[in-house]
C-alpha cells in the first residue's frame, strides 16, 4: 500500500512546489481567482469555521464565484451564535453550495456517548468531530482553501501561501495577512462581526475549548486555555489511531 500512496503524495508536492513557484506570494483575491477558476477549475473547496475572521475569506470567494463549494464543520459542540452568523453569512453573500458536515452518528454512539471526550482527551475529540468528519468532506476535491494567517504565532507563523497536505494542495489566501489588514476588509466590505466578538472572543470554536481573551493576548489565546493545544488537527498530519486509542 505505501509504494502505492507515496507517488501520489510525490505528484501532490510536486504540483503545489510548481504553483507556489508561479504565483509566488501572491494572496487574496487574486489567489483565490486563479486557484478557483484556472488551476483547480471544479476541484476545489472552502473550508470554513465561520468565525470570527471568516468572513473576509468567504466574502473573496464569493465574488470570485460563489458556486464554490463551502465546507462547514458542525461538531454538535458549536455555539449558537456561530451557527446564525453562518446562515447571515450565507445569505448576504450569496452562497450557492454551502455544505454542513457532521460527525459520524456511530462513531459517536462508540467513542463519545456522553459528549464528554473533550473533558478527557480534546485531541481525540477533535479527531471524532472535525478531523475525520472533514476527511469524508474532501473526498473528490484535489486542492482546498483555508484562512489560517501567519500572524496568530504558533505553528502558523511560517505557513506558505501554497503547500501540499494529506494528498491535497492546500491554499492559503490569507497567509500573509495582518489583523489590521483583517479588520479594515471588514470595514471597507461593510462585513457583519461574529456575535460572540463584541463580548471578548478573538477566536471561536467548539463552546468547551473556547473563552474570551484580552485585546493585548495572540487571537487564539483563548482556544484550549491551559492546555499544551492550539490546534484543532485539521492543519497537522493525521493523528495515528493506535495512539488515540492507548
Amino acid at each position: 500500500m505505501n509504494a502505492i500512496a507515496q507517488p501520489a503524495a510525490e505528484t501532490v508536492a510536486a504540483r503545489a512546489a510548481t504553483l507556489a513557484a508561479a504565483y509566488g506570494e501572491t494572496g487574496g483575491v487574486a489567489l483565490l481567482d486563479a486557484m478557483i477558476r484556472k488551476e483547480f477549475a471544479g476541484g476545489i473547496a472552502l473550508v470554513s469555521s465561520f468565525g470570527t475572521e471568516a468572513a473576509v475569506l468567504l466574502h473573496m470567494t464569493a465574488a470570485v464565484d460563489p458556486k464554490t463549494p463551502v465546507v462547514f464543520l458542525d461538531t454538535g459542540k458549536l455555539f449558537g451564535e456561530t451557527r446564525r452568523y453562518r446562515d447571515e453569512l450565507v445569505m448576504r453573500l450569496r452562497l450557492k453550495d454551502v455544505r454542513i458536515v457532521t460527525p459520524d452518528a456511530a462513531e459517536l454512539a462508540k467513542r463519545d456517548a456522553d459528549g464528554t471526550l473533550w473533558f478527557t482527551n480534546p485531541d481525540a475529540c477533535c479527531a471524532l468531530r472535525k478531523v475525520e468528519p472533514l476527511a469524508r468532506a474532501l473526498e473528490g476535491f484535489a486542492a482546498w482553501i483555508n484562512g489560517r494567517k501567519r500572524y496568530q504565532g504558533d505553528l502558523r507563523s511560517l505557513i506558505p501561501t501554497i503547500e501540499a497536505a494529506e494528498g491535497r494542495v492546500k491554499i492559503n489566501p490569507l497567509a500573509q495577512w495582518s489583523r489590521a489588514e483583517i479588520e479594515a476588509y471588514f470595514e471597507r466590505h461593510e462585513l457583519p462581526h461574529h456575535p460572540l466578538q463584541a463580548d471578548g472572543f478573538q477566536s471561536v470554536g467548539c463552546i468547551p475549548c473556547s473563552e474570551r481573551s484580552r485585546p493585548d493576548e495572540d487571537a487564539r489565546a483563548g482556544r484550549w486555555r491551559g492546555l499544551d493545544k492550539t490546534e484543532c488537527g485539521i492543519h497537522l498530519p493525521v493523528p495515528d489511531r493506535t495512539t488515540e486509542a492507548a
